[in-house]
């Protein structure tokens, strides 16, 4: 069996699956695809894939995605193949959870202010601290990410509603409603946090209503997928203060241009879709990877983390 890498793990890496599976070819290239036609499993991070791709790799019955999203793959190549596809739904909880609290902390505790204070030289005692204590979040997508998030803002005295497709219940939330129900929750969040994968139901789900009812002391969060919202509405929504801040890790256009307003404007944090990022990432990712392919190589199981083409996620 022939498994190819379309990126690089570390030298420790390669070694751990070289040695646990002695049995397979395993080739570790970046942007090299002469391999495809020969490799049985792929392993890519999602985004390097084309259509032409997975013609090419005329034996591969498996792929698998060192990510949560999957919206960047040749859906229809891989679909008319009946190619399994899984992901590592999960791996990204802690480090994403760590990022929108430190996010929150930080507006909330007026860290950029002190920050900038102190590169002027400025001895200002003057900040609008506040805190995070018996506010509420409005978490869309409450599944291993969301449920980690809520279960941090709980810690801190922060009431959590989770918004998913059908209202059904998630953990460490305090309460649950549906996607249709999210006009009605949002005057009473605090903050807003996102962390929806792109789908036919969540692309442009939030609209110029949903912006108009959120409070205007609100912090809006997307750490999800950038086409949650336009451009326009956001823009639009920021400009008119209806919300007092937006920290964003993803947009529609990646990375975001030059020149976008998002850069200059005061009431916005541009994170380069990197709340996601750890040391552990690739780690975590084998963690998913090993057991799912010891299964496979044992009778070609359907591994976890089974990805629905047609859904999405």
């Amino acid at each position: 069996m022939e498994i190819l890498f379309t990126f690089i793990p570390k030298e420790n890496q390669q070694q751990r699956l070289i040695s646990e599976f002695p049995q397979v070819n395993f080739r570790f290239l970046y942007k090299d695809k002469e391999h495809l036609p020969f490799a049985d499993v792929i392993v890519t991070y999602g985004e390097d894939l084309t259509a032409a791709d997975i013609a090419a790799a005329k034996k591969v019955q498996w792929i698998m995605v060192a990510s949560a999203g999957i919206e960047k793959l040749p859906h229809q190549a891989i679909a008319e193949r009946g190619i399994t596809v899984s992901n590592v739904k999960g791996i990204h909880k802690i480090p994403m959870a760590e990022s929108a609290l430190a996010h929150l902390l930080a507006l909330k505790r007026s860290l950029p202010t002190i920050y900038e204070n102190q590169r002027n030289e400025e001895w200002n005692r003057r900040t609008r601290s506040s805190e995070m204590h018996g506010t509420t979040a409005l978490i869309l997508g409450p599944g291993a990410i969301g449920s980690e998030i809520g279960r941090l803002l709980q810690a801190f005295g922060v009431t959590t509603i989770g918004c998913n497709r059908s209202g059904a219940l998630a953990d460490n939330m305090d309460e649950m409603v549906s996607f249709e129900a999210i006009l009605e929750k949002l005057p009473q969040a605090d903050y807003i946090i996102s962390i929806l994968p792109s789908t036919q139901e969540t692309k442009y789900l939030l609209k110029e209503a949903h912006f108009q009812a959120m409070k205007k002391t609100a912090i809006f969060m997307n750490l999800g997928r950038g086409d949650l919202v336009s451009n326009e509405v956001l823009l639009n929504a920021l400009r008119n203060e209806e919300v007092a801040f937006a920290v964003l890790d993803v947009f529609e256009q990646e990375p975001l241009p030059k020149g976008h307003p998002y850069w200059s404007m005061e009431n916005v944090i541009v994170s380069p879709h990197v709340s996601s990022h750890s040391g552990k990432y690739v780690e975590r990712a084998l963690d998913v990877f090993i057991p799912n392919l010891k299964e496979w190589l044992a009778g070609q199981t359907v591994p976890a983390n089974l990805v629905n083409m047609e859904k999405g996620y």
